[in-house]
């Protein structure tokens, strides 16, 4: 099993960046799938995450900017980054809470290799 995140860049202040993460390999069911981001000198922090039936969170301060989507056919989660700032340059990384075939229905997180996010001023 493995995720695989694509999409960062640098973006211009109030651009638009979409990141795609996509789950492999053997597995059963996915259920959360998500975003967190790590900034230099900061810890990771949680960014948004979308439930198998849909329900989706934010963080208050990307709420009303980026939009989560999930593809449970595809496995596969998109970020929307609209509206970009400064603060939100970061790597982002990709985490998906995934049965993989044979476990016995027990879940394990596992986590994209990260993509860089730069917004410019």
């Amino acid at each position: 099993v493995q995720l695989q995140a694509s999409g960062g860049g640098l973006v211009q202040v109030g651009g638009s960046l979409r990141l795609s993460c996509t789950a492999s390999g053997s597995i059963f069911g996915i259920n959360d799938m998500g975003w967190y981001r790590q900034s230099p000198g900061n810890q990771r922090e949680w960014v948004a995450n979308t439930t198998k039936d849909g329900i989706t969170k934010y963080e208050d301060s990307v709420k009303g900017r980026f939009i989560l989507s999930r593809n449970n056919v595809e496995n596969t989660v998109h970020l929307q980054m609209n509206g970009l700032k400064p603060e939100d340059t970061a790597v982002y990384y990709c985490y998906a809470d995934i049965v993989p075939r044979g476990s016995g229905f027990w879940s394990s997180v596992y986590w994209g290799q990260g993509t860089l996010v730069t917004v410019s001023s």
